[in-house]
């Protein structure tokens, strides 16, 4: 179809996943700094990440590829 729809619709995806991870990292330093309770966080960030992390590693070696293909996305 049309190449520069589809560059758009990809930019647009590119930039909300750059919004997330910086909203993300901003809960983790606010969190950090006036522990597990933030008003507008709404939940345990870091406890979400540490489980997830968690979750990784006890698949073994599914897990590890899962890492890699999250690292693949991000680091494009």
């Amino acid at each position: 179809m049309n190449d520069g729809i589809l560059d758009k619709i990809l930019g647009a995806v590119k930039k909300f996943t750059e919004i997330g991870i910086a909203l993300l990292a901003l809960g983790i330093v606010m969190q950090v700094i006036f522990g597990t309770v933030v008003p507008f966080v709404g939940g345990d960030i870091i406890g979400h990440v540490i489980n997830i992390v968690a979750m990784l590693g006890a698949q073994g070696l599914v897990g590890l590829v899962a890492v890699g293909v999250i690292w693949a996305i991000f680091t494009r």
